[in-house]
């Protein structure tokens, strides 16, 4: 399974997000290209962070069993999977070159990442082997939404 945590990986990861311009259209969802660059360097600073977050009463009656269903195997995340609401990104316009240089910065942090356990506010906690192929599904997910 892929992992960010395997240089090639990053390194394919941070080539798609090289191609990503203010010309690319959502090929579903209702994000603009800036929303889901933003809302993509949340998620990953929130992953590297290394904070304690509360999971959600939902997510300790199925968040197990849906984090094991989502790393079961190779395929990508569902279209218009629900985000947390602190990941949406409200504001339509900003600086894309920006961004882009920010997740490409947080995606090859990832080569020293570092926290032995993540808790995930809806799959609750996470260890290295499960942050890993989530990390590369979700970036994946968006670069495919994006045609990247």
């Amino acid at each position: 399974m892929k992992t960010v945590f395997d240089n090639t990986t990053r390194d394919q990861l941070i080539n798609r997000i090289n191609t990503l311009d203010e010309h690319k259209t959502a090929q579903w969802g209702k994000m603009n290209v800036y929303q889901m660059l933003k809302h993509c360097t949340l998620w990953d600073e929130w992953m590297q962070n290394g904070k304690k977050n509360k999971q959600a009463f939902i997510g300790k009656l199925f968040g197990k069993m849906a984090l094991k269903n989502v790393l079961k195997d190779e395929s990508p995340l569902r279209h218009s999977t629900p985000t947390l609401p602190e990941l949406i990104i409200k504001e339509s316009s900003g600086d894309i070159a920006a961004e882009k240089k920010k997740w490409i910065a947080l995606i090859g942090q990832y080569a020293g990442y570092s926290a032995p356990t993540f808790m995930h506010t809806f799959f609750g906690k996470m260890t290295r082997e499960q942050v890993g192929p989530m990390a590369y599904k979700h970036a994946d997910h968006h670069l495919r939404q994006f045609n990247c």
